[in-house]
């Protein structure tokens, strides 16, 4: 093949992909566009994201279930998030808050 080919055959399989992943994107919301009132999914989307948070916590900790020294700073850090949530219920401001005391504490040696 030669560079011409090769070009016009990579934007191809790009396209195709791009194309793919936008229509298994939109595909949900076009078909869910008339039962999104329906009460399933309002309960879904009432309880789903809490229960995916915990789901998340519990699985970054299940590698450090045995307690030791390395464990304090998530455990801090995690008291932290649960603070300024509780605080101020802004997720943006817990996520980043948490994110980065996580990052000093790892820097300065602690993680």
């Amino acid at each position: 093949m030669n560079d011409w080919n090769t070009f016009w055959y990579l934007s191809s399989v790009i396209a195709v992909l791009a194309a793919t992943t936008f229509f298994t994107r939109a595909l949900p919301f076009l078909l869910l566009s008339r039962v999104s009132n329906h009460p399933l999914l309002e309960h879904l989307g009432r309880f789903l994201p809490p229960i995916v948070m915990v789901l998340l916590v519990v699985y970054s900790f299940k590698n450090d279930a045995a307690m030791s020294v390395d464990f304090l700073p998530e455990l801090a850090c995690l008291a932290l998030v649960a603070g300024l949530h509780i605080a101020f219920r802004q997720a943006l401001l817990s996520i980043v808050g948490g994110t980065a005391a996580y990052m000093a504490l790892v820097q300065m040696g602690f993680g």
